[in-house]
């Protein structure tokens, strides 16, 4: 792809989220994980790449002590269909008796946050919780839903706040949707 190309896939588009919506509910969802675990000392782990952006926005609204780490666990690989899973960086050996909160931008059919879940879980977390910026809205049942969730979005590609479209517009401060097929 070349930068024409990707700023067709923009024009092609239309905002589904303001950036001041994004920030409004950053925000809320920060207030929300600070009561239910600003005195429990979590590790938040962050999903690469996508969830960078989210992270990055997210964090400096959480005024508690807490741990950060990353994994990095992906499905698209600059694609826009899922496909077979692939651990680059899994979870470290920290997440043994801990509060974990994962944070990812988008809870689509949920297989990418289960996986990790069931990961976590298996190394003995204490207790294993969910954040997403996006919740897609599919007719498909999801092996769990998140604890803390900004938005939900329709069943089109989105892209924006760190979700990307073949690999471009992370950087975007609102939530786009493409308005032509996959």
């Amino acid at each position: 792809m070349n930068r024409e190309e990707a700023l067709e896939l923009l024009k092609t588009s239309e905002e589904i989220v303001s950036a001041a919506d994004v920030e409004a509910s950053i925000r809320r969802m920060a207030g929300e994980i600070k009561e239910t675990m600003g005195e429990r000392f979590p590790l938040l782990l962050s999903v690469m790449g996508g969830a960078a952006v989210f992270t990055g926005m997210l964090l400096p609204h959480l005024d508690f002590p807490l741990e950060f780490d990353y994994v990095h666990l992906t499905r698209y690989r600059n694609t826009t269909k899922g496909g077979e899973m692939h651990w680059r960086v899994a979870p470290a050996e920290s997440v043994k008796d801990r509060i974990v909160l994962v944070i990812d931008d988008i809870l689509d059919e949920g297989q990418t946050m289960a996986a990790i879940r069931d990961r976590i879980i298996s190394m003995g977390a204490k207790e294993f919780r969910s954040a997403v910026l996006c919740e897609k809205t599919i007719p498909q049942a999801k092996p769990l839903r998140p604890d803390f969730c900004g938005f939900e979005v329709p069943d089109r590609y989105v892209f924006g706040c760190g979700m990307d479209v073949k690999g471009y517009w992370r950087n975007l401060p609102t939530i786009r949707a493409l308005t032509v097929p996959r």
